[in-house]
């Protein structure tokens, strides 16, 4: 069974100075203006495609990571998720360069190598990294926390 979703955008002007709103149908985000200058320079209550990503890219890792665990037969009391995705100029033009992951969590019976292990083993499991893969760097640092 396939989940389609669907997000649209209105975008008017230049690429320097036009706007754009981003919308999403299943009506779980308001409206999102999007520019130009909030991908390059200062977001300014403003959005970009890259955190977007980064949203995704958080919230999909954190499902792959707390399903690791699960099936491992210790799964989390707690992961703090983030991720940070560069936009840079690369080889004379503009790319997502890199997707670098953060955990901490509380995973009761799990010591660091092995909460680092399934940290790693999500990176690579969760769909949105393999939407990456290969065009965009990806990392994960993973923190045991005690709870």
């Amino acid at each position: 069974m396939a989940a389609e979703r669907r997000a649209d955008v209105t975008w008017s002007g230049d690429l320097a100075h036009g706007n754009g709103t981003v919308r999403f149908a299943s009506g779980a985000i308001p409206e999102l203006p999007v520019t130009w200058a909030s991908r390059t320079e200062r977001s300014e209550g403003k959005t970009s495609p890259e955190e977007l990503i980064a949203g995704a890219h958080a919230a999909c890792f954190s499902m792959a990571f707390s399903n690791e665990l699960a099936q491992a037969g210790t799964p989390p009391t707690r992961l703090d998720v983030s991720a940070v995705v560069t936009f840079d100029q690369v080889d004379g033009g503009w790319k997502v360069a890199s997707s670098a992951l953060t955990v901490r969590g509380v995973v009761p019976g799990l010591d660091q190598a092995g909460f680092a292990q399934k940290a790693a083993a999500a990176k690579d499991g969760c769909p949105v990294s393999g939407a990456l893969k290969g065009n965009v760097a990806l990392s994960v640092d993973a923190v045991l926390e005690q709870g």
